[in-house]
């Protein structure tokens, strides 16, 4: 059986490509075109829905840029978001005894499921610190750029071998 090199992307195709994420300033937040592809199936989760809606109808072989709002990326920032600890409360939540020190650290809580759950630190007083939980990235145009290597239907079991 062969597979047909002209299958375009469709909910459940088995997609493989090399992708980069940057801001509208060209700053890269993230590549894999110099390393592995990334595989995953249309539709899994595993990628936003506003960068898949990208993909969809796209070749093996076929290349994209495409500059995507925040609302098809990371979201808007929701400023329900940001939350106040006074600094006594603040220390009984984190896992260890260090206070972050500085505006900009990555504090990490468990919610009440048990997942981590970051925080960036945007305010410290003697008193307060306030923690952004929103996507750092939330409220960013994003330049998506992808480059298709393959794509197998969604009917098609596939099996991947790692030699």
């Amino acid at each position: 059986m062969t597979l047909e090199a002209t299958q375009s992307i469709a909910t459940g195709s088995l997609v493989s490509l090399h992708f980069s994420l940057a801001l509208t300033t060209g700053e890269l937040i993230d590549s894999n075109f110099e390393q592995s592809p990334a595989s995953f199936r249309l539709g899994d989760g595993s990628m936003l829905p506003g960068f898949e809606q990208e993909l969809l109808g796209l070749r093996s072989g076929d290349e994209i840029e495409s500059t995507l709002g925040f609302e098809q990326a990371f979201g808007e920032i929701n400023p329900a978001n940001k939350h106040r600890f006074p600094i006594a409360k603040f220390q009984s939540l984190l896992e260890d005894d260090l206070i972050p020190t500085e505006v900009g650290a990555v504090v990490s809580f468990k919610d009440a499921g048990g997942f981590d759950l970051p925080g960036v630190i945007t305010e410290l007083t003697e008193f307060m610190v306030v923690v952004d939980f929103n996507h750092p990235l939330a409220g960013k145009e994003i330049v998506f750029k992808a480059r298709i290597n393959s794509v197998i239907d969604a009917d098609v079991e596939a099996v991947e071998i790692k030699v």
